[in-house]
């Protein structure tokens, strides 16, 4: 479990990793806040997209989850790296 230095405050931006089972087609960063897409293979053998960038607010995060729920693809981890001030 991340330690963060400072309270996440649900209406400021803060940076995450979001993991998904299977490969999400590039196409669809921009439903995704422009986060940026990685693809690894996992020691199971299954591909794993992985989204890495800031989120605008708790309400961006929730929506980008929602996404992945709706396009059926299994979520593998969430983390929030910083909550420190973040320029957009």
């Amino acid at each position: 479990m991340t330690k963060l230095p400072n309270p996440i405050n649900v209406y400021e931006p803060a940076k995450y990793i979001i993991e998904l089972q299977g490969r999400l087609d590039p196409i669809w960063s921009s439903s995704f806040d422009g986060m940026t897409m990685t693809y690894r293979t996992s020691t199971g053998g299954f591909t794993v997209t992985t989204l890495y960038g800031i989120v605008t607010d708790q309400s961006s995060l929730h929506g980008i989850l929602n996404h992945i729920r709706d396009l059926g693809l299994p979520l593998l981890f969430v983390e929030c790296l910083s909550a420190r001030e973040i320029e957009l």
